[in-house]
């Protein structure tokens, strides 16, 4: 099946077709289609992340909700099973790029598994948060970074954007993943983790800016940049939790405030959802859209792209200069 016929399918493996992303923005409909044709302004990006709390549930934007600390986890630990089916046929060897890393929860997780891992993220907040985290771990080197300006190193088998492209204008994107071609082993594979609309392209303003785009947007982005979308496969511990969001929205949205009991009603959403987990990820979407409803508002999804073979023969043979970049990289990093 082809992949852009996969969003069709209400399977774990490729698509539900609903959304996901906890964000509060408190933006319009019609201020978000304002929106569409804009260009994101990363001074307010950076100053969104820069304010954003170091924790599981902050980056994940899944703060003031009412939810527990272990949604975070809950959904972690979810997409750790996706991502240990895309890497599983990586040799252990290998040097692993993560970028936009976060509190680290990743770069830790790949730490455990791969050789050498190098994590760049740009939020100073976050970034001390990644270097307590990984600081025990001597194969983990950390830096704090923009990745526009970011230059890598060596030879990556495995590259990881985990929520980073929907913070970059289509431009940004493809330059950022040409970058990394001449970066990657012959076997290597960039798994990317975005949050995804059912059609087209939408970005949104204000304080909190970002940039939506469908799984075909993506496509055919990644395939400008070089790139084969060897596989797509939909988040669903994402769209369980962001199934709890949009209910909360909607209940902050007709109760006045102090009558919300958030702390209560958060926990009971998410736990009412996570026990129909993973089911009612695919049939609430399909019972909702024969209603002519789309719920929830959004979705996410894994990439697995490796570059074309075209770009792959037009690579640089730099395999063993590599090795030595990174670790240079690890040194500069000390």
């Amino acid at each position: 099946m082809a992949p852009q016929d996969r969003t069709l399918v209400f399977h774990r493996r490729i698509v539900v077709t609903a959304p996901l992303r906890c964000q509060e923005s408190g933006q319009s409909e019609a201020d978000a289609a304002v929106g569409r044709s804009l260009q994101l302004d990363y001074s307010k990006v950076r100053a969104y992340w820069q304010r954003t709390k170091p924790s599981l549930l902050g980056p994940y934007m899944m703060e003031g909700f009412g939810f527990p600390a272990s949604a975070g986890r809950f959904r972690f630990r979810g997409e750790q099973d996706a991502v240990e089916e895309a890497v599983q046929d990586l040799r252990s060897s290998i040097s692993v790029l993560d970028f936009g890393s976060g509190v680290g929860v990743w770069t830790e997780y790949f730490a455990q598994r791969f050789a050498n891992v190098v994590s760049v993220e740009a939020s100073p907040t976050l970034y001390a948060a990644l270097k307590e985290r990984c600081s025990r771990y001597p194969n983990v080197a950390t830096f704090g970074s923009d990745v526009l300006s970011f230059e890598p190193k060596g030879r990556f088998g495995l590259v990881f954007l985990g929520g980073l492209l929907m913070y970059l204008n289509e431009r940004d994107v493809r330059v950022v993943l040409s970058r990394l071609v001449p970066c990657l082993e012959p076997d290597a594979v960039i798994l990317c983790r975005e949050s995804t609309i059912r059609h087209g392209a939408k970005t949104l303003q204000g304080d909190y800016q970002v940039a939506y785009r469908s799984v075909e947007t993506y496509q055919s982005i990644f395939s400008a940049a070089g790139f084969d979308v060897v596989s797509v496969e939909a988040n669903t511990a994402y769209i369980n939790v962001q199934m709890s969001c949009e209910l909360i929205k909607k209940w902050k949205a007709l109760v006045p405030e102090r009558f919300r009991c958030l702390p209560v009603v958060g926990r009971l959403a998410y736990w009412g959802l996570r026990l129909g987990y993973p089911w009612n990820t695919r049939l609430i979407p399909w019972l909702l859209a024969r209603l002519g409803r789309e719920f929830p508002s959004l979705t996410n999804h894994f990439f697995v792209l490796r570059p074309s073979v075209q770009v792959a023969a037009d690579r640089r043979d730099t395999s063993s200069h590599g090795t030595q970049l990174v670790e240079e990289m690890f040194e500069n990093a000390r």
